[in-house]
């Protein structure tokens, strides 16, 4: 499986100052499928062993966008991974390549927990936004503890012959850390895989700026 490592916390303060905490590794992306449908990413946030995601959210000052070109949306599917019915998958077997948001889990089995409040996802054919929303688990819900270092917060099917290039996003997140202490992530920018060496720095900025 091909992982691609897009943007940790020191790129994200280069391009517009973004906050992070130690427990925070940034975000990675995995090439989780090819097929008909597009090529399938799953995007996940990167954290110190025994810490743990709650919420990746937006807000006025730190608006949210996910997204990328010609999302693939599958009738039977949804927006969280909660409206992802795995029984399904046998009489519907284009439905694990849905897009959708989560915290840990891929489908509802497992005693999916996902909620949001605010998150505008009538665009959700191309992104995902909210200026004053989250999508989120509590403290308590096992769902939100890192595995093998990180967090599943998306799948994200690129349709229509768009690749890897296409995916985008500047989310903001937070968590305990192991001793359940807080931390924070703010203005943590997804850039393409190798966006920075063929764009630069400031080149990346402007393209998220229009965006927002």
């Amino acid at each position: 499986m091909k992982t691609y490592y897009l943007c940790g916390s020191g790129v994200g303060m280069l391009l517009l100052a973004g906050t992070a905490s130690a427990a925070y590794q940034g975000m990675s992306a995995d090439l989780h499928a090819q097929s008909a449908y597009g090529d399938t990413y799953r995007i996940y946030v990167d954290l110190d062993a025994g810490a743990r995601l709650d919420a990746v959210f937006g807000s006025a000052d730190n608006p949210l966008h996910l997204g990328g070109a010609a999302l693939y949306q599958n009738a039977f599917g949804g927006n969280m991974s909660t409206n992802i019915n795995p029984l399904l998958y046998g009489a519907f077997p284009s439905l694990v390549h849905d897009s959708w948001v989560t915290i840990g889990l891929a489908d509802s089995d497992g005693g999916n927990v996902l909620a949001q409040q605010g998150v505008d996802f009538t665009a959700f054919g191309d992104e995902v936004t909210t200026s004053n929303g989250s999508w989120y688990v509590t403290p308590d819900d096992a769902q939100g503890e890192e595995v093998g270092g990180r967090v599943l917060i998306a799948q994200l099917t690129i349709s229509g012959g768009g690749t890897d290039a296409d995916l985008y996003g500047n989310l903001n997140f937070q968590g305990k850390t192991a001793d359940g202490s807080n931390w924070g992530a703010t203005n943590q920018w997804l850039p393409a895989p190798g966006a920075l060496a063929l764009l630069g720095l400031a080149g990346i900025a402007g393209h998220r700026r229009r965006r927002a």
